[in-house]
């Protein structure tokens, strides 16, 4: 019925983040407050391999998510890190520039790591991802994104997060499945979660 990800090793990957923030933790303050419209600027890798990095803006408004995506080389991501942003400035891509503004701006800043283990799973008709989320944890003020040795520590009782998603409709096959008793429907943040130690 459902498939693994063809990009997944032994059915599972691992992700690393580093989250954006400013001094009032406003991206924090926001999830946590439930503000209706918000956004939050993350830069990702997978496998521990930094040769293919994303910059991505996540936004939430009436309940309705976006993503947005740009590529980075490892040099340009650390010099994010390093806060060296001149050369953001006149990027052709729209995010960066974006991210550039907002760093020179409002102050944001990389705030905190977020690494955790996803196994996700393919189900073609409706094109549903359907993945499981654990193992979350912090990199509490690290912000030593491109280091393979930095240390994390776990992110407090942090739960196995399954989440569904998919583009144009849900089947009836894959919503009786995920329907597990006892469990509800809820948001959660591995940034937030990622937070609780400060």
């Amino acid at each position: 019925m459902t498939k693994p990800d063809s990009h997944a090793v032994d059915g599972k990957y691992f992700i690393r983040s580093l989250y954006f923030d400013n001094p009032d933790d406003k991206a924090l303050r926001e999830k946590v407050d439930g503000v209706d419209f918000r956004e939050k600027f993350r830069i990702r890798y997978y496998d521990k391999n930094p040769s293919v990095i994303h910059l991505e803006k996540k936004s939430k408004r009436n309940g309705l998510g976006t993503k947005y995506k740009a590529s980075l080389t490892k040099e340009e991501a650390q010099k994010i890190v390093d806060n060296d942003i001149g050369w953001m400035m006149d990027n052709e891509s729209e995010l960066i520039r974006e991210l550039y503004c907002k760093m020179r701006y409002q102050n944001l800043r990389p705030k905190t790591i977020v690494d955790y283990t996803r196994e996700p799973y393919i189900f073609d008709a409706g094109n549903v991802r359907v993945t499981l989320d654990y193992d979350i944890r912090t990199g509490l003020h690290s912000t030593d994104f491109l280091n393979p040795d930095c240390i994390t520590a776990p992110a407090g009782d942090a739960p196995i997060i399954l989440e569904v998603k998919w583009d144009e409709f849900l089947p009836d096959v894959i919503r009786d499945i995920v329907q597990i008793p006892g469990r509800n429907v809820t948001a959660f943040s591995k940034y937030a979660q990622c937070r609780v130690y400060g």
